[in-house]
């Protein structure tokens, strides 16, 4: 297990004879995998270059959409759909699953892009909870520039983590305590929302954070707000969450592994600047990683709590 420094006992049997595989490469910067059941794949963004990119081991990598408006990061609904963060429309959107499958020339639409009639900064993630709520993250940094969306001044109070409830079709502000909320996952229970602070991305004068925090979940509002760990070095962008609890975190050099209280059980080190990452495979078992160029593989002795 070369590629994993083992800091805690209790990671050793679940990676236990683990080894990193690259898929594929050719991304600029890649975010948000998602695992696509019906046909094996992987979906993921390609952000500067405005696109979605497919790999499956039957067609290895492909560009799945052009034009995608700068999409982030991606989930699976309840009923099978996917849903985009879309930094370019400044909006949730939603490729609808058909008989066919997820067809990327059907047009999508928008499932919530403003709040009290203002126009959302730019979704970076999103999970659904298993009552069919949408939460989501809404930092700035797709309209800081025209790299990964479109240049506009912002027009919200804050950075908002989102709760979206599609049967009244209100948009909750749940928190504004994350000063540049980015990743978010659940516990296994739903109990808790995990949110990464990358507010140090873009400071130069190396201050801001890179740490994950952690809120009670209530109904669609958050409380008893409460720092995990820090993560060094870079900055926790995306991150999942297995059947333990277990916290899997991306960094500038590895995947780190933490436990809910933040005590890092290992790193899986990753070659390149770590984005996102999910699980996926057929058992739930194997760690898709989007880092920089490249989409990485490697299977544990686990399942992720996410849904496929």
């Amino acid at each position: 297990m070369d590629e994993i420094a083992i800091l805690d006992a209790r990671l050793e049997p679940v990676a236990r004879g683990a080894r990193l595989e690259r898929l594929c490469s050719g991304a600029v910067w890649g975010e948000g995998p998602v695992w696509i059941s019906e046909d094996d794949s992987v979906l993921w963004s390609d952000i500067p270059n405005n696109r979605m990119l497919r790999w499956s081991a039957r067609d290895g990598m492909t560009v799945w959409r052009e034009a995608a408006e700068f999409t982030n990061g991606h989930v699976r609904d309840l009923n099978g759909d996917l849903l985009h963060c879309s930094h370019g429309l400044r909006a949730i959107v939603r490729t609808r699953l058909s008989a066919k499958g997820l067809d990327a020339s059907r047009r999508d639409e928008i499932v919530v892009d403003r709040h009290e009639g203002r126009r959302l900064n730019s979704p970076n993630d999103v999970v659904v909870r298993s009552d069919g709520t949408i939460w989501f993250t809404d930092p700035p940094y797709g309209i800081l520039s025209d790299r990964e969306g479109h240049k506009s001044p912002s027009e919200q109070d804050a950075n908002h983590v989102f709760c979206f409830d599609p049967k009244t079709g209100h948009l909750h502000a749940a928190s504004a305590l994350v000063e540049e909320p980015n990743g978010l996952a659940f516990s296994p229970d739903e109990s808790v929302l995990y949110v990464s602070d990358t507010s140090a991305a873009l400071r130069a004068d190396g201050g801001g954070n890179h740490r994950i925090v952690a809120f009670d979940v209530n109904g669609v509002s958050l409380s008893n707000f409460r720092v995990v760990a820090d993560v060094s070095p870079g900055l926790p962008d995306g991150f999942r969450v297995d059947r333990h609890g277990w916290l899997y975190i991306s960094s500038a050099d590895s995947v780190q592994v933490l436990l809910p209280d933040g005590t890092c059980l290992g790193r899986i080190a990753v070659p390149e600047k770590v984005g996102n990452l999910t699980f996926g495979g057929k058992l739930r078992n194997q760690l898709y990683i989007a880092a920089s160029t490249s989409l990485y593989r490697i299977t544990l002795d686990t399942e992720g709590v996410q849904r496929p």
